[in-house]
């Protein structure tokens, strides 16, 4: 049956509940723009699923005001080693326990159910944020004013109309949204088949250590994740001429866990076959169609980056399409979320892939070139985090694309919570700067020595003055001297003037 009724209006809506659409609905809601999130599940898929993000993730989750609800479901990861079949070491992957120049910890694990419950319940802080579950979309139609999106509500049968200035595809790998595009895929060579499987411990097993382990075994790599509370997970390469279905039985389950676990140790969660990709949208934005998250890219496991690349997809597109929607910026603003986003996922896709080579092959040694050579001890492998695509940074200035650290304040909170999701200028003293600049009506926060004294080392070590510091936490470019800083400010003030952040209602 047809409600015929006039079409709800929304400024966005977001198809799809997970980690990603979850978050970017938060960072809606506090930029103060109508939102519709439509979910065809009834609740939270309840398995695990990812079981790792890191500093730069936990900062987003700090933005939307959830870091705290979210660290009582995680514990740190001290790394990750990679063995070779006799036990060897061949990679040591640690991760530092101290915090890093983000204000968190390099490396959380946690249980995803966890996790997108809490995102979830964040949600109702928002009066113009709206979820609606058991809702299966399938149409979108554009126009120059906005999209039409019909959905079926599968509790009652019931097909409903609404409209949305824009919608964002955060709907998974089988993207219908990604379809309405007319996205192609690039694939980047990497398709294989692992068995994952979920256990809970009946009894303590110290032994197994908290350390993620990659058996880098040429006649079966494998790999150990220690979960939160009692869970562990193991994923098993599944031979070329295996059935995926006998595979997953628990018989042959258990013999291929036997070197670890038996059944008087755990229980089965779950045991299933998935095959690992990795593809790359071609086309991220239609006009007022886009996509995040896993309908953007795919990745193989190898760096627990899958989920980050969303959340971070989040970050960069919030803020941006609040600036468009409140007439503050114009549409071709959106343009540069896939060319900045695009390049940093692509290289964190082709490192996963390399890992997966080390992991994979009797040829660890092109692997390791990955990492660093020590004498007498396993190669180290440092990962730095790549820097943005071309977009809104000023490449020829310094930092510009890096991601800003967050600073403690004299009372002890983290700058972030005092500056919001907007932007934020970093300089020495509020004297050094022109008078004329109107920064502060054009949204932009001022954070000094005064508040922080950590930041004048950090622009004297860099030989800068100033930083602009996008909502997203990244530098869109510094200044070394004041003809360099009215260039950045000129920038910003008369195109992304982000909405003071809302007061988010009782929960």
């Amino acid at each position: 049956m047809q409600d015929k009724s006039a079409p709800e209006e929304f400024d966005v809506v977001i198809v799809g509940r997970g980690p990603v659409g979850a978050t970017l609905a938060n960072l809606l809601g506090l930029c103060g723009v109508r939102t519709l999130v439509l979910e065809r599940e009834a609740r939270t898929y309840h398995l695990p699923r990812a079981v790792h993000f890191d500093d730069e993730c936990m900062r987003v989750f700090q933005t939307i005001g959830l870091a705290d609800a979210i660290l009582p479901h995680v514990i740190l990861s001290p790394g990750m080693l990679f063995l070779d079949a006799a036990g060897r070491m061949l990679l040591d992957w640690s991760r530092p326990q101290t915090l890093t120049p983000m204000g968190w910890h390099l490396s959380y694990r946690f249980h995803q159910p966890d996790l997108e419950d809490v995102l979830i319940a964040g949600l109702a802080r928002w009066p113009h944020v709206t979820l609606r579950s058991r809702c299966d979309v399938f149409a979108l139609d554009q126009d120059a004013a906005g999209v039409r999106v019909r959905y079926e509500d599968l509790s009652n049968g019931r097909l409903s109309d609404i409209r949305a200035g824009y919608v964002i595809g955060c709907d998974g790998a089988r993207s219908l949204v990604r379809r309405f595009i007319g996205s192609g895929m690039d694939d980047l060579g990497f398709h294989e088949r692992w068995l994952v499987i979920d256990v809970l411990l009946k009894r303590t097993r110290d032994d197994l250590g908290d350390y993620s382990l990659q058996h880098c075994d040429p006649r079966r790599p494998a790999t150990y994740v220690r979960g939160t509370g009692t869970r562990r997970r193991w994923e098993i390469t599944v031979l070329p001429h295996e059935d995926s279905q006998e595979v997953a039985q628990p018989a042959k389950v258990w013999e291929l866990l036997s070197r670890w676990v038996t059944p008087d140790d755990a229980e089965l969660e779950r045991a299933a076959v998935y095959t690992f990709h990795s593809v790359i949208a071609q086309q991220w934005r239609n006009d007022r169609l886009l996509l995040a998250g896993d309908s953007a890219h795919q990745t193989p496991p190898f760096l627990g980056q899958g989920m980050c690349a969303g959340i971070r997809d989040a970050a960069n597109l919030a803020w941006k399409l609040a600036g468009v929607i409140r007439g503050e910026a114009s549409s071709d603003l959106l343009d540069t979320y896939q060319s900045e986003r695009l390049p940093h996922v692509r290289e964190f896709i082709e490192l996963a892939i390399r890992l997966g080579g080390v992991i994979n092959t009797k040829a660890i040694e092109a692997g390791l070139a990955a990492g660093q050579a020590r004498e007498n001890a396993p190669v180290r492998l440092e990962v730095k985090k790549p820097l943005l695509g071309p977009g809104l940074a000023f490449g020829d200035l310094p930092l510009a694309g890096h991601l800003a650290p967050q600073f403690m304040l004299g009372d002890e909170r983290r700058s972030d919570d005092r500056t919001g999701y907007h932007h934020v200028l970093l300089v020495e003293t509020a004297a050094a700067l022109p008078s004329h600049l109107a920064l502060s009506q054009a949204g932009i926060e001022i954070l000094t020595s005064d508040d922080a004294e950590g930041i004048g080392p950090w622009l004297r070590e860099r030989g800068i003055i100033a930083a602009l510091v996008r909502p997203d936490r990244y530098i869109r470019g510094t200044a070394r001297n004041e003809t360099e800083l009215e260039r950045l400010a000129a920038a910003v003030i008369p195109e992304t003037q982000i909405p003071s952040a809302q007061t988010p209602s009782a929960a």
